[in-house]
């Protein structure tokens, strides 16, 4: 009988350890699974099956952010030493512009090779968080927080330049502290900005007639893109945004998912990039990828907080 109850009781034990080991794994399964819908992975590998693993001659027409090889990885700009936040591209003097946020705020020029060449400190302007040049010495700012748009003309030799020389309009949409604008871009051609707000909500807006209400009678569109980004992006956040010229697409970069993504004029995914040492060919994983831009040779050049410099180039196709 001692023998039988021992027996029975080994039983149960195994059968309570096997049950335990189901639980668990069935918690370890819907974990991971939750975990998957959060960060969108799931959305990613759909997309990875259907679309980016099917390369036609039509994706490669496009900037195909596949193609792009590491240029310059994870260069830390002179002279910086933390909070390098957006970066644009200025055609005129083929350089590119940055935001540096706080310690003071700055808008900085820098090389296509990452050195700091100019300085122009950045007073009475708030949070800062996005950048973009706009043509003919004009650019233009994101303050995150009260997701306010301010422009301005660059002096002819770097010195500080104050809010009071800005023209500026505010949005005030879905006011939430340090999750504001956080990137934007121009499109010369059609006079219109591209704006991102970072998350909760995620957000993307066209503002139409930038530069004819600078020069004359007010005359803003505000077309609410949001759509666009709703089901396709599979980012948990977006830091910057870039209109292409050449193609009429934008590239949007997410912080959080270190991704760069492509979308078309009509707000269809067409290709994504990302920014992980694993996937993405580089030493290390950019830490906070905070700014896109593209320059009219193609080079795609993005900086991470705290003072990290990368450049792309497409390589075939």
């Amino acid at each position: 009988m001692m023998q039988a109850g021992s027996y029975t009781r080994q039983r149960l034990g195994a059968m309570v350890r096997r049950r335990y080991r189901w639980v668990g794994l069935t918690a370890l399964l819907f974990a991971f699974g939750a975990t998957a819908i959060a960060l969108h992975w799931n959305e990613r590998w759909y997309f990875n099956l259907t679309r980016q693993m099917n390369v036609t001659q039509h994706d490669l027409a496009n900037r195909w952010l596949p193609g792009y090889e590491v240029s310059i990885d994870g260069k830390p700009v002179e002279g910086i030493s933390r909070n390098l936040s957006a970066v644009s591209y200025d055609a005129d003097l083929d350089r590119l512009l940055a935001v540096v946020n706080g310690g003071p705020t700055e808008l900085v020029a820098l090389s296509k090779s990452g050195e700091l060449l100019e300085r122009y400190p950045l007073q009475g302007f708030g949070d800062i968080e996005g950048v973009t040049y706009m043509g003919h010495g004009r650019v233009a700012v994101s303050d995150e927080r009260a997701q306010q748009i301010s422009i301005f003309r660059l002096p002819t030799q770097p010195r500080p330049i104050d809010a009071s020389e800005a023209q500026f309009f505010s949005l005030g949409i879905n006011l939430n502290g340090n999750k504001g604008f956080e990137g934007l871009t121009y499109d010369a051609a059609g006079d219109r900005l591209f704006i991102v707000k970072e998350r909760d909500p995620r957000q993307l807006y066209e503002v139409g007639g930038v530069a004819a209400s600078l020069e004359g009678p007010l005359q803003l569109t505000i077309r609410d893109r949001s759509d666009w980004i709703a089901d396709q992006v599979f980012a948990t956040d977006l830091s910057d945004i870039h209109f292409d010229a050449v193609t009429g697409h934008l590239i949007l970069l997410s912080d959080e998912s270190r991704l760069l993504m492509e979308l078309s004029d009509s707000g269809r995914m067409l290709s994504y990039r990302s920014l992980n040492r694993w996937f993405g060919g580089l030493r290390h994983s950019a830490p906070h990828p905070e700014g896109v831009t593209l320059d009219n040779d193609g080079t795609l050049f993005v900086v991470s907080e705290p003072n990290l410099f990368y450049s792309f180039r497409r390589t075939g196709g």
